[in-house]
């Protein structure tokens, strides 16, 4: 562990984070974490705990994880498309290859109208982008 703790934790969360002040100013050298927000990352709300005002510091900071949060969040959405279309070879090598009548019964009817769907999305937004450029 490094000699110097970051002022700040922040506790990710479901949609966002817990804020924590850390404090090691104390007569036991303790590590102390004090609760100083709750962050809703989707709506940009920030609620302070208790009766606590914020200050500017804390905004900053907040405001500072906020954006290398999403921009995180946002990288791992594309990550995960690249990873589908991975999948998507995968199991179309797997239906070739390796899949029984039973597993293939199992599993086309869904496959067919997932990928139909995605088909239709695709396509619209491609005439979109064609029709604004």
């Amino acid at each position: 562990m490094t000699a110097e703790l970051p002022e700040y934790y922040f506790r990710v969360r479901e949609n966002g984070a817990a804020v924590f002040r850390i404090d090691t100013e104390n007569r036991q050298r303790r590590i102390e974490m004090d609760q100083i927000a709750v962050i809703n990352i989707r709506n940009g709300e920030v609620k302070p705990q208790g009766q606590r005002t914020l200050t500017e510091a804390d905004h900053a900071e907040i405001a500072r994880w906020i954006e290398d949060r999403k921009a995180v969040l946002a990288q791992r959405d594309i990550d995960d498309i690249h990873r589908a279309v991975d999948y998507l070879n995968l199991t179309t090598q797997w239906a070739q290859s390796k899949a029984s009548d039973d597993q293939l019964e199992d599993v086309t009817d869904r496959l067919l109208l997932a990928m139909h769907d995605l088909r239709t999305v695709l396509v619209r937004k491609k005439a979109d982008r064609l029709n604004k450029g």
